[in-house]
């Protein structure tokens, strides 16, 4: 055995490339990255958001990114598909473990997750945020629009979460129409996928319904989905639940009739090339899950998006 088996996480010195570990051992930090609050040189931070008290049905996204990282070990494990490379050969990654939350306090969360973002942007890190219930994505969107400006929101979810907002609550509902009517996200140039629940107000982000995209395809949700989005800040709100139940047992809301996961994967991946800025990836609870199915497919959506970056990175490095 070498002296480089096993436990990264907190072993190696390095936040780049990986050690050989046991898919069924060891620390389950994400895809099994350094822990780490040391941002320097670190070009993407992982972290959890784990809240989930602006839930409307099912609680218990709270665990959510406990989870996801328990489901994440596989893909650690051989080269990235479809990609073909280990995207921590060109990307350094950390786990910055949890933020870390008083849910005895409402009114201190929305605050607490915007200023733990605050403090990983502000060293010009990129931020992947697993939920958490969807509320969490409102301080998240405020902190990266300090950074970025007013931002593309592509938005994966079988709910569009613009119902009747009176700027205070704490509701994973209504935390878009709030981000539409502060001007963090960019109506002109945001679309959402997956939707299949009705809402009577209009404000004015482009839906794909789920089942459009069933009669349409993937090639077609994704001309729609560049087009929009053009060279301008993208930021990625994924809720679990834009996946069908069938795919997506473990979360709060579930819906008929969405997404299959190959159909997410394939959307996700086509967003190749787009200014990818931040990403979330809410929703999951374990609880309902079975197999870790959901967890699992969270996590891959997840590491895909850190592929994105990779393949961005690397070509933008080959320009200079």
């Amino acid at each position: 055995m070498s002296e480089q088996d096993g436990d990264f996480a907190f072993r190696s010195d390095s936040n780049m490339g990986r050690w050989h570990e046991m898919t069924y051992g060891g620390v389950t930090s994400f895809l099994r990255r350094r822990y780490s609050r040391d941002l320097s040189d670190v070009d993407v931070a992982v972290t959890g958001i784990p809240y989930d008290c602006a839930v409307t049905y099912r609680p218990g996204c709270r665990l959510g990114p406990r989870a996801i990282r328990a489901a994440s070990v596989q893909l650690a494990e051989l080269k990235a598909f479809p990609f073909g490379f280990d995207p921590f050969d060109m990307l350094s990654v950390v786990d910055y473990g949890d933020c870390a939350l008083d849910p005895h306090h409402p009114g201190s969360i929305a605050e607490a997750i915007e200023a733990h973002a605050d403090q990983i942007l502000a060293q010009g890190t990129k931020l992947l945020s697993l939920g958490g219930d969807h509320f969490v994505s409102y301080p998240l969107l405020k902190a990266h629009a300090k950074h970025h400006g007013p931002l593309t929101l592509i938005q994966f979810d079988a709910h569009c979460d613009t119902w009747e907002d009176d700027g205070s609550r704490l509701d994973h509902g209504t935390m878009f129409a709030r981000g539409v009517s502060e001007g963090i996200v960019d109506v002109a140039s945001s679309t959402q996928v997956g939707i299949r629940t009705h809402n009577d107000a209009d404000v004015g982000i482009e839906k794909l319904t789920a089942p459009w995209v069933h009669r349409n395809g993937v090639d077609a949700a994704l001309e729609v989905l560049r087009s929009r989005a053009g060279d301008r800040p993208v930021y990625i709100s994924f809720d679990i639940d834009c996946l069908d139940p069938a795919f997506a047992p473990g979360t709060g809301t579930p819906v008929a009739g969405g997404l299959a996961s190959w159909q997410a994967l394939e959307l996700m991946r086509g967003l190749e090339g787009l200014n990818l800025v931040g990403m979330d990836v809410v929703e999951v609870a374990p609880a309902y899950d079975h197999a870790e199915i959901t967890a699992i497919a969270a996590a891959t959506i997840a590491h895909d998006w850190l592929c994105l970056v990779a393949r961005g990175q690397e070509r933008q490095g080959a320009a200079t």
